[in-house]
């Protein structure tokens, strides 16, 4: 019934209304009912409109599309008397475009179902009233309602209530999630039991949902290389045609194998090749929760053979907890050490004493008020605590102050001295993410043959994490710019490389390699900006996920290449020069390869991807 209603539509009727003025020409000129003007009228009122966007495609794009073979072929028949085979082919080409017109309709309303669609309108609370306002007009800080069986129309946070939504058409996952006071929620999800009240945090024009379908909208902007490649085959090939078209009618004076050689080597396949191919990949990986930026990147990362992770935030979670509380000192137990590293960062900002702080807390450990605090930029801090002066820091802090520290380091540590003698260290893990591993094996068993981590953190920690996750190669005390230069001489190698981060501290390598992946994108605007590929969520195993979309889609694209273009087309010009068809049946079989290769890149939106 959706079908039918495309068939139908308004801006298909002008379409129709040609099709059927000059199929009824033809059949009442071959009864010879209708006399050969009013024929001649007909036809130039159905090529009309494939003249009009053959010049204008020639003119503003310097594209020679099939419109123009078809013109051209239309006219030879006018030229060389054979009226009623130029009526018929123009009629079944124009019912070609029309199917074509039609099925590229249905795909991106496929599209648009497949990711979901907005309200227009809303009701917020302003002036302790509801005020019903256009989903644009909406305001940061203003207040908004989403109940049960609702789509949330806002990227905000919980202020109040409780309820479970579906972020599948955002994140893409399959499992309904808890939200609470002060969890985010995005614009596009649905409440699926419970209501909540949401504060807006970001214009409608700057929710994830908006950027999803933006990045779809934007699908065929950048082009893969493989539609460039097309586009260059098609713009040699034209010359080639026209002299092998010259040439066969020279060598036959048929003026109906030409029209049939023109209808065959037209390049309409070509051009419908990719572009559908692209917009259903990116559509499909967007509604899994993976927001890829062109068909340029969706080709690209079908090639890569070389991943690259950053650590920390992207292999582990970035969340820094307590592993550890060593006392070095017998007069001083465990929880006295951490007792009094709590209490000297109890004023410090940094996430890691935010940490300790938090840890002493849960450990019920009373943390004293230090009564002198002064924080050392990239070392420590100094404070005192009952009287006592305290260190707490890392190894550099220590050896500026003359605090010798024999123990071995395993992972990030920090010490703690009192009155300039070390008592004790707390061992700060990053916990790796759960996925982390099965990731590194699905893009391995995906064909990926070379992993490396990079990290700023220490040697020691880079080793636990790497070796934990299955990679055998890892640059730890990495600076941003020794980042880039290590993917340069990956690069220099021959290797399409993958680089995957957090999206803002590893920007200039997202940058430098073939692809850039940000995980994360549901609260980092920097992330959207700078990589190529978006993770909405931080699940791993999405990247896997990415590739297998983007393997699926290239294969598609060679698919359409070789049956639309290769076989078809070849079959037909040698049954045409065999004389064992004609222009008609030329134009009918030209209208397998077209179906053909819609369906074919429309499949991508539905079928199964392993």
């Amino acid at each position: 019934m959706k079908y039918l209603n495309f068939l139908f539509a308004k801006e298909h009727r002008m379409e129709i209304i040609r099709i059927g003025i000059v199929g009824l020409a033809s059949i009442l000129f071959w009864m010879q009912i209708l006399p050969f003007p009013a024929l001649l009228v007909a036809i130039g009122f159905g090529v009309y409109s494939l003249i009009k966007t053959a010049v204008l495609e020639l003119i503003h794009e310097r594209k020679i599309g099939t419109e123009l073979f078809i013109s051209i072929a239309v006219i030879i028949g006018i030229l060389g008397q054979e009226y009623l085979a130029a009526a018929i082919v123009l009629m079944i080409i124009l019912i070609a475009e029309y199917i074509a017109s039609v099925n590229t309709e249905t795909t991106r309303a496929s599209i648009q179902d497949l990711i979901g669609t907005i309200p227009t309108t809303t009701i917020v609370y302003r002036n302790n009233k509801e005020t019903t306002v256009k989903i644009e007009e909406v305001r940061i800080g203003d207040l908004t309602l989403a109940r049960t069986g609702e789509r949330i129309l806002v990227d905000g946070v919980v202020i109040k209530g409780t309820a479970t939504i579906n972020q599948a058409p955002i994140t893409g996952e399959n499992t309904p999630q808890e939200k609470n006071e002060d969890d985010t929620v995005y614009a596009g999800t649905i409440v699926t039991s419970g209501a909540i009240n949401i504060q807006v945090t970001k214009l409608v024009q700057d929710t994830v949902f908006a950027r999803i379908i933006k990045l779809v909208e934007d699908a065929e902007q950048n082009q893969a290389p493989i539609e460039k490649l097309t586009d260059k085959i098609a713009s040699y090939l034209i010359p080639i045609v026209f002299l092998f078209v010259i040439g066969v009618y020279l060598y036959t004076r048929d003026v109906k194998m030409v029209i049939a050689v023109l209808i065959f080597t037209s390049p309409a396949e070509l051009g419908l090749a990719t572009p559908l191919v692209t917009i259903s990949g990116v559509a499909r990986a967007a509604k899994e929760g993976i927001l890829i930026k062109g068909g340029l990147y969706l080709e690209e990362l079908a090639k890569v053979d070389t991943f690259v992770f950053d650590k920390t935030g992207t292999l582990t979670s970035g969340i820094p907890s307590v592993h550890s509380v060593i006392s070095y000192d017998k007069k001083y137990t465990e929880k006295e050490v951490l007792a009094f590293a709590a209490a000297a960062d109890r004023r410090s900002s940094h996430p890691i004493a935010k940490t300790i702080v938090a840890f002493a807390m849960q450990q019920k450990v009373s943390v004293a008020e230090p009564t002198q605090f002064i924080v050392v930029h990239g070392r420590g801090v100094r404070a005192t605590v009952k009287g006592k002066t305290v260190l707490v820091g890392n190894k550099e802090f220590f050896s500026e102050n003359n605090i010798p520290i024999s123990q071995e380091i395993s992972q990030t540590t920090i010490f703690i001295a009192v009155d300039n003698s070390l008592i004790g260290a707390i061992t700060i893990s990053d916990t790796i993410r759960p996925e982390a591993k099965k990731a590194i094996e699905l893009l391995r068993t995906s064909g990926v043959k070379h992993f490396y981590m990079l990290t700023g953190d220490n040697e020691k920690s880079a080793q636990t994490v790497a070796q934990a996750i299955g990679i055998s190669e890892w640059k730890a005390n990495l600076l941003p710019e020794e980042k880039i230069d290590y993917i340069k001489t990956l690069q220099k190698q021959g290797r399409m490389v993958a680089m995957v981060g957090d999206g803002i501290n590893d920007a200039p390598a997202l940058a430098q390699a073939n692809i850039g992946l940000a995980i994360g994108a549901s609260g980092t605007q920097a992330a959207m900006d700078v990589a190529d590929i978006v993770l909405v969520d931080d699940n791993l195993l999405k990247i896997a996920r990415a590739k297998a979309i983007s393997k699926r889609s290239y294969r598609t694209i060679k698919e359409n290449l070789f049956v639309g273009v290769g076989v078809v087309h070849v079959i037909g010009i040698i049954l045409v020069l065999s004389h064992i068809i004609g222009p008609v049946e030329a134009a009918a079989i030209h209208l397998v390869p077209d179906v053909a290769v819609l369906l074919n890149s429309v499949k991508l939106l539905r079928v199964k991807i392993e």
